[in-house]
């Protein structure tokens, strides 16, 4: 009878060795002790020690696939569409049937890597375009709006709705005592704790840029974005009694919903919509268009499809394609620039920030993070941990810097018009003058429909009952700012009278 395991590969260390005994360590007799020249045990726990890279302080837990998205050629719709050229000059806009491949990670905020998928929490959305210009990344939430307007708090929000470092458990007296004290994080709480809190799964729910952007055409001329997209699955949330049932038996029913569809061929797909704005200040409207805890209304500045992203291709490997992928909203292609967004601008450091200190300098070196193969990177940056390769330098690898009159790497030709936008202004700390807290947390409190106003004002009474009676009375106030009914009802829910 043929041996079933003659075929197999044989098992080797990573130098290449073959390995006769993977089940003993080397020791004197059969009992022991050990020696200390256990090549192969030695290699093999020392890098089982080090299996675990740091997980992400926000979107730890999170799941990846692959997919592509196609351009309509246009912006818009019907007799209103116009070339997607009117706006960017960004390649993957411009053509109908134009296909990018995509990945896109899906991810919860404020769980650690092995929470749970059904915990009330943002949910990360975040697309890597991989262009024939480089990477693009898109890094957003299922939300539109975020808790707070400018970046210098955004480790205070965290902190806040991360585990107290005493006790290690999420405290609803300090997550509301900061929201307390933060006007602006009303409009986001009311999303957070309403049925949208809580995605169904990663297929059924929606993305948002949350951040303003800009688009950029040949001409140089620019318009203010933001991004969306809408899922062709519907949209579809939990009750917080849905998702208790959902945890009690499973942490990870999201990844498994999105893996188990990919692989049946149910691919998932999402509409890209952009709404548009021109770039100024635009003083005829009760909030700043670059605030990112508002919501451009969809009446004023309609929802305009450009493309459509199918996910079609699971990942083989969780650690390399989901731990040690990366985001950054930095990562912009031509044609696509940023704004004057004070959480963008943030951002734009602390994403790449953070890659570096988890994966370390050349994340960028690995399979996932690169560039299309049709994508050459040439750059003069070297060395650094876990360093695998060389990036091209032209005909002569000697030179590494920039401008040599011998040889190396040159700037690209500047064959488009440079957007440039006039600022000016002292140079202050200040907050935005439009701030305008309340219209639309009251606004979107009223166009729910009633099973969700109940749902939101159940989970907000339940954590505000386990709060210090003045956070209570403090959060009553605020949401009677929101919607005088909105604050009666959390006040009732809470025992306590709404004028106090």
């Amino acid at each position: 009878m043929s041996d079933p395991q003659a075929n197999r590969p044989i098992l080797t260390t990573r130098q290449g060795h073959p390995v006769h005994n993977n089940q003993q360590q080397r020791t004197v007799g059969s009992r022991g002790p050990a020696t200390l020249e256990n090549y192969h045990f030695l290699e093999k726990i020392s890098h089982f020690d080090r299996e675990r890279i740091p997980e992400r302080v926000v979107h730890a837990r999170g799941f990846v696939a692959h997919g592509e998205f196609e351009a309509y050629g246009t912006i818009g719709t019907g007799d209103q569409a116009v070339p997607a050229s009117t706006y960017t000059r960004a390649k993957l806009f411009q053509t109908r049937g134009k296909k990018t491949p995509v990945t896109i990670r899906f991810s919860t905020v404020i769980g650690g890597r092995d929470s749970s998928e059904a915990a009330r929490d943002p949910r990360g959305f975040a697309v890597k375009f991989r262009t024939e210009d480089g990477n693009w990344d898109m890094v957003g939430n299922n939300l539109q709006v975020f808790f707070i307007r400018d970046a210098i708090k955004f480790p205070d929000v965290i902190h806040s709705l991360k585990p107290d470092p005493v006790t290690f458990r999420q405290e609803p007296n300090r997550i509301f005592d900061f929201m307390s004290n933060t006007p602006e994080s009303m409009h986001m709480l009311t999303w957070l704790f309403s049925p949208y809190g809580i995605p169904k799964n990663y297929r059924t729910m929606r993305g948002s840029g949350v951040n303003t952007y800009r688009l950029v055409n040949a001409e140089g001329e620019g318009v203010l974005v933001k991004f969306h997209w809408m899922s062709q699955q519907g949209e579809h949330n939990l009750t917080q009694a849905e998702a208790d049932a959902i945890q009690a038996t499973d942490l990870g029913h999201a990844s498994k919903d999105l893996y188990e569809a990919i692989e049946r061929g149910d691919h998932p797909k999402w509409e890209l919509n952009v709404q548009i704005m021109s770039d100024d200040e635009h003083p005829e409207l009760d909030f700043d268009p670059l605030d990112d805890t508002k919501i451009w209304p969809e009446e004023d500045f309609p929802y305009l499809p450009v493309g459509m992203m199918t996910l079609n291709r699971n990942i083989t490997d969780h650690h390399n394609e989901n731990e040690q992928i990366a985001f950054g909203t930095g990562v912009l292609v031509d044609g696509i620039d940023f704004s004057d967004d004070k959480m963008l601008v943030g951002r734009t450091f602390s994403y790449s920030d953070t890659q570096r200190y988890r994966v370390g300098p050349n994340y960028l070196q690995l399979p996932v993070n690169r560039p299309r193969e049709d994508v050459r990177v040439s750059t003069n940056q070297t060395g650094g941990q876990m360093s695998y390769g060389v990036d091209n330098r032209g005909a002569n690898p000697h030179i590494n810097f920039e401008p040599s009159s011998v040889a190396g790497l040159r700037e690209a030709d500047e064959s488009y018009r440079e957007y440039r936008p006039f600022v000016s202004g002292q140079v202050m700390k200040a907050p935005i003058e439009r701030q305008n807290n309340y219209s639309q947390a009251g606004r979107r409190y009223r166009e729910m429909a009633d099973w969700e106003r109940d749902d939101l004002i159940l989970n907000l009474t339940t954590l505000l009952a386990q709060c210090d009676k003045h956070i209570q009375e403090k959060m009553v106030w605020h949401f009677s700012q929101c919607d005088s009914d909105y604050g009666r009802r959390v006040a009732e829910g809470l025992g306590i009278s709404v004028d106090a």
